[in-house]
């Protein structure tokens, strides 16, 4: 295959995944929009594959056809409950690529200058990067040394962050936030000794720069993300995104591939307009999550008066028999306890009675940038009737019921009323100006987050307690 053809493949291939990221901005284009990608993956996989200049088939099939299998049996047993934790482990081998694609290009570097300084070197003999490597004059070798040291810094950030995100999404590592001595000077002094590193690295000091960069970033990534809350997981998944497409990016520079360049640029740049979203949802600032700093308390929480009182389903299915609009707030609960089934059909029993039923839907909600409506689009929810927060929040006071399913910092009032919550000043669903509130809880803990919710304590609220799907199922025996 000509080089005039596998840029077309890029072509087309960059197209389709644009036209892929601008569909899954809708529901009812999300579908398209992944065979978009899908298409487009396959077809610069083909190119690539059939590309002039590569070798080493007998390595390079086997490596496919193991990576695909993978791919296949962890995309078709993993549970949507899982798929937060998946995402961040996935962006840990773009990562972990990076940082061995930046080594292997020094260490061919080298190679290459030694052939160069033998009087009868044959050149001949190279193809692909090795034949790249030998035309580039020395301005050039010193942007592919920036190049190459980006993309195993950011590569090592990513991989430890988001290892460790993985671990806290997981529940394998404590989802408080916690940091070493220093803090933040901690973090700075080891990103200005990986700057005197690069700086060394460009003045022509050996791979053990690289490799000790990446040791250090490493540190860094894995500190950052450990001292971040639980409650702001989703940001951080959604941050790591932005981190990978960089890296990825940086590589596609150091091997003058095109399609890297194109795809790892639309990665990054959605990925940090994302994570700005998310944080403008959350009220927090930008700079501040890619430090890391937030997720902790700044001083004691406010006391909360009162006692959570319980409510069995007749309870509430007679309340809804007498309520006229109802406000369904989805969370991760309800994604654990694979309810969203069971919820779908409740909307359409309560619906055939007439009766307005509308989901709330927070940009934070669950455990990763729009799970919830991933969860409700394959229970056959009509996406008419799915809202985001700033669509449905000025309806609550005129709300007959609300029911709370597995959330708890997006409906929690301690954001507006007490600044020394970790999510003060967070915008959350105001689901207790409803007139009557139903939270679907398995017990009285604080959750993920370990943030305790005043909104379980007001005079309006009742628990529904046990799992969603189970309550849900024996409140649907009661709603004909």
């Amino acid at each position: 295959m000509s080089t005039g053809i596998v840029s077309a493949a890029y072509i087309a291939a960059s197209i389709l995944f644009i036209l892929s990221l601008g569909g899954l901005s809708n529901q009812e284009k999300a579908k398209r929009a992944v065979w978009y990608g899908i298409v487009g993956m396959g077809l610069a996989v083909f190119a690539t594959f059939f590309g002039p200049g590569l070798g080493n088939y007998w390595l390079l099939i086997p490596a496919i056809a193991l990576g695909a299998y993978a791919g296949y049996e962890v995309a078709r047993r993993v549970e949507m409950t899982e798929m937060p934790q998946l995402v961040a482990a996935l962006h840990s081998f773009v990562g972990l690529a990076a940082v061995f694609i930046g080594l292997n290009a020094d260490i061919e570097l080298g190679a290459v200058k030694e052939l160069l300084a033998q009087p009868d070197a044959d050149l001949t003999a190279l193809n692909g990067f090795s034949a790249t490597l030998a035309v580039k004059d020395s301005l050039e070798i010193a942007i592919l040394k920036v190049e190459v040291f980006l993309g195993i810094f950011i590569g090592a950030v990513t991989f430890t962050g988001s290892v460790v995100a993985f671990g806290k999404l997981a529940g394998r590592v404590d989802g408080k936030p916690k940091k070493l001595p220093g803090g933040h000077l901690l973090n700075a002094g080891a990103l200005a000794l990986c700057v005197i590193l690069g700086l060394m690295y460009f003045a022509g000091a050996g791979i053990w720069t690289m490799v000790l960069t990446a040791i250090i970033a490493g540190f860094i990534g894995w500190h950052l993300i450990m001292g971040i809350g639980g409650a702001d997981m989703p940001v951080v998944v959604s941050m790591l995104n932005s981190y990978s497409g960089w890296a990825a990016a940086a590589i596609g520079f150091t091997l003058g591939n095109d399609l890297l360049i194109v795809t790892g640029a639309l990665v990054g740049s959605s990925g940090a307009i994302l994570s700005y979203i998310m944080c403008r949802a959350m009220n927090r600032q930008f700079v501040s999550v890619i430090l890391g700093g937030f997720g902790g308390t700044q001083g004691p929480a406010a006391e909360i008066d009162g006692e959570q009182v319980a409510i069995d389903a007749d309870g509430v299915a007679s309340a809804l028999e007498d309520a006229d609009s109802v406000v369904i707030v989805p969370g991760y609960g309800m994604a654990v306890a694979q309810a969203q089934q069971a919820v779908s059909e409740l909307t359409k029993r309560l619906r055939d009675k007439g009766k307005e039923v509308r989901f709330a839907i927070h940009p934070v909600a669950g455990r990763l940038p729009g799970h919830m409506n991933v969860l409700l689009a394959e229970a056959r929810v009509p996406y008419d009737i799915v809202l985001e927060m700033d669509e449905i929040n000025d309806d609550f006071p005129d709300t007959d019921v609300v029911i709370v399913i597995g959330s708890n910092d997006i409906v929690n009032p301690a954001a507006q009323e007490d600044p020394n919550s970790p999510i003060a000043g967070m915008p959350v669903l105001e689901c207790w100006k409803a007139k009557q509130v139903f939270v679907s809880k398995r017990g009285q803990g604080t959750g993920y987050s370990g943030i305790e919710n005043p909104l379980f304590y007001k005079e309006n609220t009742r628990m529904f307690y046990g799992d969603a799907k189970a309550s849900l199922d024996t409140l649907l025996t009661m709603i004909n």
